[in-house]
């Protein structure tokens, strides 16, 4: 039986997975899209408390010029032309950030707060609420990239920790290893003095990179070209000793491939994972996302108590290097679509589905 066109466009509607947040009026979803509704001409955000729209007239726009250009007006009630009270907290987080990255000494939480026109609990929530750190973290964080930085450029360490606004040494030299991968001094030098075993592999989805320094596995790199891979590596540690060939390596590439075929059995080895305060945060939440599963970049970023670092969730999935061991394969768009990941859409596509053909007994 052939459907009316009004009843296939209110089938279709509520097949749209955006019309659910319409319905739950879900503000995690303000300015990812917009909906309009034909009986009154207006569009809306997806949490205007307005009533809820028939299905049938309803219609889902990208942006607020696409909603105006097939000739809808905004809506007086949740003024989706206006910047919304979370982007202007964003705008308001994103200055106290400026303030920390311009700052020659780190400023109190109270000294943040008065500048922002904020109580200081209110501004330490709404804080960890968009950059999922805390003032003081995020503080610490950027220290430590300026540090990175300096090492590179600066005549000496000590010189470079001064610069980076640690007032003493032993503040720094407390939390480098964890932050650097190694001693400053060696960091400084490009990883000099340090040693890297590595070896190039074939798997099933291509080529492969494993590479470890003595505190563990320290990449995971995939791709099509071998020589691509070893750049990436060399572009990482231009200065480190790197280590191929070694026969009493294979061990530890076999158990890598075998995480590659079979995603689901996990990697039981060490792993030097290096990265910010925030990075780790969200690497960790990524590898608590069981096999078979997913996840979205939102769902993460709440999870971590920051909703409103989606963004800053998707750049933390692109900068690991350490595919499978650390499964940003499991992280999709919030319409359940893949996106998003550094060795190729494919390969992503592959792992999940091994995953979860695995999760339903398949091997």
């Amino acid at each position: 039986m052939k459907l009316s066109l009004k009843t296939a466009k209110a089938a279709a509607t509520e097949n749209d997975v955006r019309w659910q947040a319409v319905l739950g009026r879900d503000s995690a979803y303000d300015g990812q899209f917009y909906y309009s509704v034909s009986s009154t001409g207006i569009y809306c955000r997806p949490s205007c408390a307005a009533r809820r729209p028939r299905p049938e007239h309803v219609s889902f726009h990208d942006s607020i010029e696409a909603a105006e250009h097939a000739g809808f007006r905004p809506c007086q009630r949740c003024k989706p032309n206006d910047a919304t009270l979370a982007e202007q907290h964003v705008a308001l987080i994103a200055n106290a950030c400026e303030m920390i990255e311009q700052a020659e000494h780190a400023f109190t939480l109270k000294q943040l707060a008065q500048k922002s026109g904020m109580s200081s609990f209110h501004f330490h929530r709404l804080f960890k609420s968009v950059t999922g750190l805390t003032p003081k973290a995020y503080s610490s964080a950027h220290q430590l990239k300026k540090m990175r930085n300096g090492l590179r450029h600066s005549g000496s360490v000590t010189e470079a920790i001064f610069e980076a606004g640690y007032n003493a040494n032993s503040r720094f030299y407390e939390k480098s290893m964890a932050g650097l991968g190694m001693t400053p001094s060696r960091f400084r030098r490009g990883g000099i003095n340090t040693q890297i075993r590595f070896a190039v592999a074939e798997c099933s989805l291509g080529s492969m990179l494993v590479a470890s320094t003595a505190k563990g596995i320290c990449a995971i790199l995939l791709g099509d070209d071998p020589g691509q891979l070893l750049h990436e590596l060399q572009d990482a540690f231009p200065n480190a000793e790197l280590l191929g060939g070694d026969e009493g390596y294979e061990e530890t590439v076999s158990r890598v491939i075998g995480l590659v075929e079979a995603p689901a059995i996990g990697l039981e080895l060490p792993l030097d994972i290096q990265g910010t305060v925030f990075q780790h945060r969200v690497w960790q939440a990524l590898r608590d996302i069981p096999p078979g599963e997913t996840a979205s970049y939102t769902e993460i970023a709440a999870r971590l108590g920051a909703p409103r670092a989606v963004r800053a969730v998707a750049s933390a999935c692109a900068a690991n290097r350490l595919a499978v061991a650390i499964p940003c394969h499991r992280v999709v768009r919030s319409d359940g679509e893949l996106a998003g990941y550094r060795w190729g859409i494919e390969r992503k596509r592959t792992l999940l589905e091994r995953e979860s053909n695995c999760d339903d007994g398949g091997q």
